[in-house]
C-alpha cells in the first residue's frame, strides 16, 4: 500500500464524513425521517462494509481467499452507494452540496478500485492467510475510521427500525374543531409550524392559500392549495374566512448581529402590516387573524408563573413580540377578532430546537444548558396546531393566548426527560461562560433563561392537550415508551384543568 493509495483512501474518509455529518446528520436530520428507512439501511450496510475494509487494509495483508474476499466486498460496497444514490434522488430533494458531494465520492473511490484491486489480485495468488502489517500513521487513522463508520453504521441499521415507529400521526383530526369547510390563508406555510398546519388544514377538506416567499419552496405542500408570493395578488373579492400568520425570518438559526435582529423585526412587520392591508380592501373581511407572536413577549424571568395578565422585562424578544403584535392588533379596528399567539418551544423531529439536540443526545453527547436551573416553556407540534384551529373556531377567544402545554420543566429536567426517551445518559452540560462568549444575547435569551409560562387563556377556553407532559410528547416524537409524569408537572396541570 502506497502512500498515495492512503491519501485516496483518506479523501474518502474525509468526503464521506462531511457527507454524514453535514448532510445526513445536521441539514437532513435522516435518522428521525420515516421517509427514509430504506436509505438508512443502506447507510448502515455500507459503513459497516468500509469498517472491514478499514480494518483489513490498515492492519493486515489478505491473501487467497481474503484478498478475493475483499475485493468482492469493495466492489459490493460501489455497487450499495450507487443504490444508495438512487434511493436518495427517488426519496427526497438533495441540495447541491450533496449532489457535488456524491459526484467527488464516486469519482475518488473508482480511483481507489483502480488502485488498490490490483494489489489485490496479486495478494489473491498467495496461499489463504491474513498476514499482520501495520503502515504508521496510516493503520491508526484506519482504527479511528473504522470505529467512526461502526458507530454510524449501527446507529443507522437501528434508526431504519425506529423510524418506523415515528411517522406522524393523521394530519385530519388537528383540525377536527374547524368544522365545516373554511377558507384559510397561511403566511409561512412553508415552515415548521406552517407546513403541519397547512397539512391538517387540506387533510381536513378546507380551502387553504399559502403565502411564501419562494414558490419552489411550496412543493411539499399537499394538493390542493393556492399558492401566492404576494398578497397583491389575491383579489378584492377574495373570500377568506381566517388568516393564520405565522411568517418571519427565523429567529434561532445565527448569532443576533444587529444586521440579523433588524432582518427578524423588519420580515415580521412588514408581513403584518401587509396582512392588514390586505384585510382593508377585502370586501368581505376575514372573521379572525391568529398572529403568531412568542413566550419572548415575558422577557427574561425566573421562577414566576406567567399567564396572560402577567408583565414583561426588556429585552430584544420582548420588543420584537411587542411590536409584532401591535402590529397585528390593527386588524381588530377593522372589526376582526384578534388572537395573538405566544409561542412556546415547538418540539417535534423535523425542525425547531429539539431537532438540533437529537443527534448529539441520541449519541450520549446531551445535557443541560449551563445550571440547567431556567425554565422552558414546550408545546408538541401537533398541540399547537390544535390550538390554532381551536382558536380560528372559537368566537369568544381573543387577544394574547399563550401556545405551551400546561406542565413547564426547567431545562435540566427537560435534558433528562430527552436521555430517558432516547435511554441514553443526559449528563454533559453546555458550559454557560463558551455560549455566551460565542452566542452573546443569543444564547442569554434563547438558551441560558426561559420563562414559566402557564396556557391560562387556552385552559379558561376548553382547548385540551393531548400532550400535556413532557414525557408523553418526548415518547411520541421518537417513538419511545412514555415514561412517567414528572412530578413537578401535575400540580401545573391541575390548577389548570
Amino acid at each position: 500500500m502506497t502512500d498515495l493509495i492512503w491519501a485516496l483512501v483518506f479523501v474518502q474518509v474525509a468526503l464521506g464524513g462531511f457527507d454524514t455529518l453535514y448532510h445526513h446528520e445536521l441539514t437532513e436530520r435522516l435518522a428521525w425521517r420515516p421517509s427514509q428507512s430504506r436509505e438508512l439501511r443502506l447507510h448502515g450496510v455500507r459503513n459497516l462494509a468500509y469498517a472491514v475494509m478499514f480494518a483489513a487494509l490498515g492492519w493486515s495483508r489478505p491473501q487467497g481467499g481474503l484478498a478475493i474476499a475483499l475485493m468482492i466486498l469493495m466492489l459490493g460496497e460501489l455497487a450499495i452507494t450507487l443504490w444508495d444514490f438512487v434511493e436518495e434522488d427517488r426519496t427526497r430533494k438533495l441540495p447541491a452540496s450533496e449532489r457535488v458531494t456524491h459526484t467527488l465520492l464516486t469519482l475518488n473511490y473508482g480511483v481507489v478500485l483502480a488502485l488498490v484491486l490490483p494489489l489485490l489480485g496479486q495478494w489473491a495468488r498467495l496461499p489463504t492467510g491474513l498476514a499482520a502489517a501495520f503502515y504508521g500513521p496510516w493503520s491508526w487513522l484506519c482504527a479511528v475510521a473504522a470505529a467512526g463508520v461502526v458507530v454510524f453504521g449501527v446507529r443507522d441499521l437501528a434508526a431504519a427500525r425506529r423510524v418506523r415507529r415515528i411517522a406522524p400521526a393523521e394530519a385530519a383530526p388537528l383540525a377536527v374543531a374547524l368544522g365545516a369547510r373554511r377558507a384559510v390563508l397561511v403566511t409561512g406555510g412553508t415552515g415548521f409550524i406552517g407546513r403541519r398546519l397547512v397539512e391538517a388544514l387540506v387533510a381536513a377538506g378546507h380551502e387553504v392559500t399559502v403565502l411564501t416567499r419562494s414558490a419552489a419552496s411550496a412543493a411539499g405542500l399537499p394538493a390542493p392549495i393556492r399558492i401566492v408570493t404576494s398578497l397583491a395578488q389575491l383579489a378584492d373579492e377574495t373570500r377568506l374566512d381566517a388568516i393564520v400568520n405565522l411568517a418571519g425570518e427565523p429567529i434561532s438559526d445565527g448569532i443576533w448581529t444587529g444586521a440579523k435582529r433588524r432582518r427578524i423585526l423588519r420580515s415580521r412587520l412588514r408581513v403584518t402590516r401587509d396582512v392588514i392591508k390586505l384585510i382593508a380592501r377585502l370586501r368581505e373581511r376575514p372573521d379572525v387573524l391568529v398572529s403568531g407572536s412568542a413566550i419572548g413577549w415575558y422577557g427574561l424571568q425566573e421562577d414566576e408563573a406567567l399567564d396572560e395578565t402577567s408583565a414583561g422585562r426588556d429585552c430584544f424578544s420582548r420588543t420584537l413580540c411587542l411590536r409584532w403584535e401591535r402590529a397585528a392588533t390593527a386588524a381588530e379596528a377593522l372589526g376582526v377578532r384578534v388572537v395573538r399567539l405566544r409561542i412556546g418551544l415547538v418540539l417535534a423531529a423535523e425542525g425547531g430546537m429539539l431537532s438540533r439536540m437529537l443527534t448529539p443526545f441520541e449519541f450520549g453527547l446531551g445535557g443541560p444548558f449551563g445550571a440547567g436551573r431556567h425554565w422552558m416553556s414546550w408545546i408538541h407540534r401537533d398541540d399547537l396546531v390544535r390550538l390554532i384551529v381551536h382558536a380560528m373556531a372559537t368566537p369568544s377567544m381573543a387577544g394574547p393566548v399563550n401556545g405551551t402545554a400546561p406542565a413547564p420543566v426547567r431545562n435540566g429536567a427537560f435534558a433528562a426527560a430527552l436521555g430517558r426517551a432516547l435511554n441514553r445518559p443526559a449528563i454533559l452540560p453546555a458550559p454557560a461562560a463558551p455560549l455566551r462568549l460565542a452566542l452573546g444575547d443569543f444564547a442569554e435569551e434563547l438558551l441560558l433563561s426561559g420563562q414559566r409560562v402557564l396556557p391560562a387563556a387556552a385552559a379558561a377556553h376548553g382547548f385540551r392537550f393531548a400532550y400535556p407532559h413532557l414525557d408523553e410528547a418526548l415518547a411520541a416524537i421518537v417513538g419511545a415508551p412514555a415514561g412517567r409524569v414528572t412530578p413537578a408537572a401535575a400540580p401545573v396541570q391541575a390548577r389548570l384543568a
